[in-house]
This record gives structure tokens, C-alpha cells and sequence, in this order.
């Protein structure tokens, strides 16, 4: 029998069949694609939207369960597949944290398309500085949350905006936004100082030199999960917009 989370120090990875093996144990049933059902001691915010998710396309990919779990600012485990091995990332939202028993670069070097959600559940570890020292993991293994969050939207497989942006709507980048040293392209950058001083569209912003409307998603994506994006549906063009998706002969 394995131990639902590894707690402590620098475990070595478990192979993804015998994870999946553990599921089904547990289950008495074969493991499901995406979230596992087995999330009943979740909050019941958070569970309805990975709920959500399972309905909308019968998985969950990993940039929708980790933005779930900032927006609800739950601290939570996932274990993902990653190749043969099974990474079990204890995300710290509060914090701005993220602790993974491998370097994080290496975690993001791998082909982050194919990252697989095969459970989500409370947190056992806890964050540096936490009082109960002993469930605390060992420092050179927790990263700042934000390469993580950028990584995730610009490399990951998902390519449709996140459902609390998506629609007819105009953006802005933040006037605060602290982007540090995350990798961003020539065309990127040139994107974020243009959505400084004014608004677009997702369909202005795939217009853009170097842009396309993969490119745009992505980066509005990465945006809003860096907390440095605003979205207006009460701009003139958000409206206009809003007409143009309208079928025709529709009211």
C-alpha cells in the first residue's frame, strides 16, 4: 500500500502504473482520466469547479486544476503524471509557492503538453515558517509559484482562454505588473507594453506582429494567473464585440 502523499524530504518518483494501481485500490474502480472523483475533502468551492471541468471535457488539464486552486487560495496537492513517473507538486497559493521533489526547471523542460492530473487532494505538507516544522519539506525544494503559473499557460495544452476571462471583453495589463524573469519572447514583451497603455480585443491581439490567436490566448492566460490583467465587458469595444458573436437572426 503506497502512502496517498509523500510528505518529506526528496522522494523518489513513483512509477505512474503503480500509482494508478493505488487509484483503483482505493476506488474499487479503474482510475478516470483527468481529476479523480475522490476529491470529496476538498472545499466545496474548489470541488465544484474541478467538477466543472471533468463535465465540460471529461478531463482537467493541469493550467485549469492549478488556477482553481490560486483563485480558491486552497493549499493543495496534485499529483501528476509527468512521462512514467508520477510528480506530486504542493501548491502554496498565499505563500506564492510551489514545492516539487524534482528542480522545477527540470519539471518544465519536460513536454509540458503531456503533464497528466491523475488526483487532487488536501495538502499535508505545509509552507516554510509553518509551526508544525515536521510536515514542512525541505527548502531547496519549494520555487516561487510564478514560473510555474507562466510556464504552464504559455508551454501547457490548454489553447482557450480560462473560464474567468473568457467572452467578450477587452484587456489591460496592470499597471503594477512585476513579470521578473520569466521567458518571454520578443513578440510577447512588445504585446505586454502595448496592453499597458490601451485595451484590445483577443481578436486585436492575434493581430499583432509575432501573435496569432493560440499565442494571444496563451498570453492572456499567463496574464490573469500573474495577477496582472483586467478585463472590461463594459468597454464600447467588448460590446461591439459581443455583437459580432451574436448567430445571425439571433435577438
Amino acid at each position: 500500500m503506497f502512502e496517498s502523499t509523500i510528505p518529506f524530504g526528496e522522494p523518489e518518483l513513483m512509477r505512474a502504473s503503480a500509482y494508478q494501481q493505488y487509484l483503483r485500490e482505493l476506488d474499487d474502480e479503474a482510475a478516470k482520466a483527468g481529476v479523480s472523483s475522490r476529491i470529496s475533502s476538498l472545499s466545496p468551492s474548489l470541488r465544484a469547479d474541478l467538477y466543472r471541468f471533468e463535465a465540460d471535457g471529461g478531463t482537467s488539464e493541469v493550467l485549469e486544476v492549478v488556477a482553481a486552486c490560486v483563485r480558491h487560495a486552497k493549499r493543495v496537492a496534485i499529483h501528476l503524471q509527468c512521462e512514467e513517473r508520477v510528480v506530486p507538486l504542493t501548491v502554496f497559493p498565499e505563500e506564492r509557492l510551489v514545492h516539487c521533489p524534482m528542480p522545477l526547471g527540470q519539471l518544465l523542460a519536460k513536454p509540458l503538453t503531456e503533464l497528466r492530473v491523475l488526483h487532487v487532494e488536501p495538502a499535508m505538507l505545509r509552507p516554510p515558517g509553518d509551526e508544525e516544522s515536521a510536515l514542512v519539506g525541505d527548502e531547496k525544494l519549494h520555487f516561487p509559484l510564478a514560473p510555474l503559473l507562466w510556464e504552464l499557460a504559455m508551454q501547457g495544452g490548454r489553447t482557450e482562454l480560462l473560464p474567468e476571462i473568457v467572452g467578450p471583453a477587452v484587456y489591460r495589463v496592470t499597471p503594477g505588473l512585476q513579470l521578473g524573469s520569466v521567458p518571454a519572447s520578443n513578440a510577447v514583451l512588445a504585446s505586454i507594453y502595448r496592453l499597458r497603455s490601451e485595451g484590445s480585443t483577443l481578436s486585436d491581439i492575434a493581430e499583432w506582429p509575432g501573435m496569432d490567436r493560440e499565442r494571444a490566448v496563451r498570453l492572456l492566460n499567463a496574464l490573469y494567473l500573474q495577477a496582472g490583467l483586467m478585463v472590461s465587458r463594459s468597454h464600447p469595444d467588448a460590446i461591439n464585440e459581443s455583437w459580432k458573436r451574436k448567430p445571425k437572426g439571433s435577438v
